[in-house]
């Protein structure tokens, strides 16, 4: 390379074909490879070769290489420039590709081809010298070298000048002005037409210019519109703290020794203006000290940051979340007690405990007005109303409301957010529901508060401990702001099916509010005065053309749903409305085709499509051919025809439920079966029942297959629990299955219209049960007249509406005599002494 007559590039150049861009002597710039003969130059040329030589290589601009390698070359255009390939980088996505950076040496000419494939190989001349990039400053063209020298000192004079406006304490503006003062004039032209906003075509003409005055000629207008355009927006910017630093946009590339930057003065000066106004924004966002700090202190660095670093974007969304954030804002509440009461009565039915509890909430915030919002839990079985009572206690209130689902969610950070140094952060679900309601006293409902999950990634209910305890939420920190927010204001409502799966330490956190199922009336109330409205409008029907009497509604509860809350009944109300509607499109269909038929037409066609009359009324008969057969029966006097089967009550977070103990006996070894898919707790009931009874049955005149005074002598039992699907487990069925095995070894019948619920113990006493209204709901659905429950539940029927506690009959009991006596006809044998049994007296 090195000869006596300067610096030479090898004679022979493969050739890099581009049509992307335009590289200059002394810059550097990258190009993507793709094309054939392109990736073969490479890979047989630059990955393979092991001197610095293999590393030159031609750039030829302007010129498209073709896509197969099979195709005829393209006409080279007649100037390209020699570089070193000082980085080759390859990747297959989205396909194979090599991206090479690539430092500018020299021009040269191309005289002829070698050879196209499977690279371009040409012989080449070399045009400029490479000593221009080793000789000092000082040696380089002069004002003595007459027209250049003018022109190259006025290029280096607009070359200051321009750098003069530019803030210099960025790094790359600092080393460029050193670069000026160290190359040699004639490099100049080149290295600052590859710096400045220039297009392709122009650089071209610039590295067309073979003569160092030409070059100087081109390039020297291209310096001065910049300056031109730096001077025009100076004067048009506003005059403002920040205006005086002027901020070089740095892009990808690079100059020799030094980078390219793009000076697009109208991006950075919309940035400023837009810094300007978001710290305008946090100044007015009336957030507490500690927030404002730590907005501040982001906002310094954000403006000292270039928009092309990631961190730029993450610091910007954080402070955009940090201004919309709510600090201060908060409506005003609705403190009407009367208004209140009539709207949540218009809006629910029934519901007294949750409506007391609103207004006395209301009341309190009459008397006191910076009273902390309570931690309310809403626990019932599925369509009672919860969730939509939580958007009418919002409407009230006149608060916004933001429903927060949790069913699922196993991920402690879609409570509390990520923190900001993981890609892809963002707040939690709190931070973005006050986002989105704008004000820092919402209504926020925690739906299916119980269904939360649980994972690798934390425990969503273990974070709700912070959220939903008032001594602690005026505090809250989010992961993601990192700065403590008040939650004191908002009024949370958690829902629930049942609170055996919320943790024990949450569930303390909250006021617990039970929603019991709705009564056969509260139904029939509840469906003519929300239900069919709502049905009626949503099919586009009027009360003028369907008409439900209460006695259908009260069939279609009783014979077509059986749940406790109205979600079934409302789809049966919609199947009902969608063929009345089907009716009443065929009528207006005939009325129409009527209009156009003649008077002369037949009269037994116009008779037979004659269109129903309004309103078309809903009676059995058409229920039956809407809804089908029945789905449930009355079938509790049925199977209570034979000894062994006894009428237990059950709770599930449906609500309550009646449940069927079947027992038959047979002869055999003395062995229990039991089946029915039961749990632990109540296999343990079932031999605790066998035990007392063995204990007692001479008491109670039991025997066993044979007539012989042990029951289970010679004789294997089997009890069933339908249906058998159902997993079951609790302790509530003890007296049912007492009365069940009672009933078999004494061959007497149960009596039909008995249901029972209760604890037992090995001494025979009756203990307390849960979801005793609930239960009782459930038997009065299912037509019981009589139920069987402890003494110490009696407390329990003052929350039963009248009309149940009028048509029931409560038999409260204290031990297993009691139950006995109460669940046959005539009583039981022997209950009258074993009454008086010292040992079934208890305290508890």
């Amino acid at each position: 390379m090195a000869s006596g007559a300067g610096i030479q590039i090898p004679s022979r150049l493969p050739l890099l074909l581009t049509h992307e861009g335009v590289l200059l002597p002394g810059s550097t710039v990258r190009f993507s490879v793709d094309s054939p003969r392109n990736m073969h130059l490479v890979s047989q040329r630059l990955l393979k070769g092991t001197s610095l030589k293999s590393t030159i290589i031609g750039v030829i601009p302007n010129t498209r290489d073709p896509e197969h390698d099979t195709d005829d070359l393209p006409t080279l255009h007649k100037i390209g420039t020699a570089g070193i390939a000082v980085q080759v980088v390859g990747s297959n996505w989205p396909k194979p590709h090599y991206t090479l950076l690539i430092t500018g040496l020299c021009r040269f000419s191309v005289t002829s081809l070698l050879k196209e494939r499977p690279f371009v190989l040409a012989e080449v001349e070399q045009l400029d010298k490479l000593e221009q990039y080793t000789t000092p400053a000082s040696e380089g063209v002069t004002e003595k070298d007459g027209e250049l020298g003018e022109l190259s000192q006025k290029f280096y004079h607009a070359a200051v000048q321009l750098l003069g406006m530019l803030d210099m304490s960025v790094p790359v503006v600092a080393k460029f002005r050193r670069l000026l003062d160290s190359l040699p004039r004639e490099t100049l032209p080149d290295v600052v037409a590859s710096m400045i906003r220039t297009s392709n075509k122009e650089k071209l003409q610039v590295l067309e210019a073979v003569s160092l005055e030409e070059r100087f000629k081109k390039a020297l207008p291209l310096l001065n519109r910049q300056i031109d355009g730096l001077k025009l927006l100076q004067k048009t910017r506003k005059r403002g703290p920040d205006n005086e630093k002027r901020v070089l946009s740095v892009r990808k590339g690079g100059v020799l020794p030094g980078r390219q930057f793009n000076l697009d003065e109208e991006d950075e000066d919309e940035d400023g203006n837009d810094t300007v106004t978001l710290e305008r924004k946090i100044h007015g966002a009336n957030m507490p000290e500690a927030a404002l700090k730590v907005c501040v202190k982001e906002l310094k660095r954000l403006k000292k940051m270039p928009q092309s670093m990631p961190e730029y974007a993450l610091t910007r969304n954080y402070l955009d979340l940090m201004v919309e954030l709510p600090w201060s804002k908060s409506t005003k509440d609705c403190l009407d007690i009367g208004a209140a009461r009539t709207l949540l009565d218009n809006d629910h039915y029934a519901m007294e405990k949750l409506k007391k509890r609103v207004l006395e909430y209301l009341a309190v915030r009459q008397l006191k007005t910076t009273l902390k919002g309570p931690i309310l839990c809403f626990v019932g079985p599925p369509g009672v109303g919860k969730t939509s009572v939580g958007r009418s206690i919002a409407r009230t209130l006149g608060r916004e409301f933001h429903r927060i689902a949790l069913g699922g969610v196993c991920d402690q950070s879609d409570i509390r957010g990520h923190r900001r140094t993981y890609v892809g952060s963002m707040p939690g679900r709190i931070i973005n529901g006050l986002k989105t309601v704008g004000v820092n006293n919402p209504v926020f409902l925690l739906d299916e508060v119980d269904k939360l999950g649980k994972s690798l990634q934390g425990d969503p209910a273990a974070a709700l401990l912070e959220v939903l305890d008032p001594e602690q939420n005026h505090s809250f920190t989010d992961h993601y702001l990192n700065v403590a927010f008040d939650l004191s204001q908002v009024l949370f409502i958690a829902t629930a099916n049942t609170t055996a799966t919320i943790p024990p330490a949450l569930l303390d956190r909250m006021e617990v509010l039970q929603v019991p199922g709705y009564t056969q009336e509260e139904k029939v109330e509840i469906a003519h005065r929300h239900l069919i409205p709502n049905q009626l409008e949503q099919h586009g029907l009027t009360p003028q053309q369907l008409h439900i009497p209460q006695d259908t509604t009260q069939d279609i509860i009783s014979r077509y749903t059986r749940e406790a809350g109205v979600r079934s009944l409302e789809r049966k109300f919609g199947a009902i409305c969608r063929a009345v509607a089907v009716k009443v499109a065929e009528g207006h269909r005939f009325a129409k085709t009527q209009e156009a038929v003649t008077p002369e037409g037949p009269t037994k066609q116009r008779d037979k499509a004659a269109p129903p009359e309004m309103p078309i009324v809903i009676d059995h008969v058409a229920l039956k051919d809407i809804l089908g057969p029945p789905l449930f029966d009355m079938e509790v006097s049925e199977r209570l025809t034979l000894p062994g089967v006894a009428l237990g009550l059950a709770w599930t977070p449906l609500g309550g439920e009646i449940m069927f103990v079947e027992a038959s006996r047979m002869e055999g070894e003395g062995q229990l079966t039991l089946t029915g898919q039961l749990g632990d707790i109540m296999k343990e009931s079932a031999h605790l029942a066998i035990s007392w009874l063995r204990a007692n049955a001479k008491t109670y005149q039991l025997t066993n297959m044979v007539g012989g005074p042990d029951p289970l002598e010679g004789t294997d039992i089997h009890l069933h629990f339908p249906a058998g699907a159902v997993t079951k487990d609790g302790p509530s069925a003890g007296v049912t299955i007492v009365t069940c095995l009672a009933s078999l070894f004494s061959g007497r019948l149960v009596r039909s219209d008995v249901a029972m619920t209760g604890e037992i113990t090995l001494r025979g006493l009756v203990l307390p049960v849960g979801g005793i209204k609930d239960k009782v709901l459930a038997a009065h659905r299912a037509g019981v007249k009589r139920v069987i429950l402890p003494k110490r539940n009696e407390k329990d029927l003052e929350e039963l509406p009248a009309n149940v506690q009028a048509d029931l009959d409560f038999v409260t009991a204290g031990n297993l005599d009691e139950v006995l006596n109460a669940a046959f006809d005539g009583g039981f044998p022997g209950t009258a002494s074993s009454c008086t049994h010292p040992q079934l007296s208890s305290k508890l």
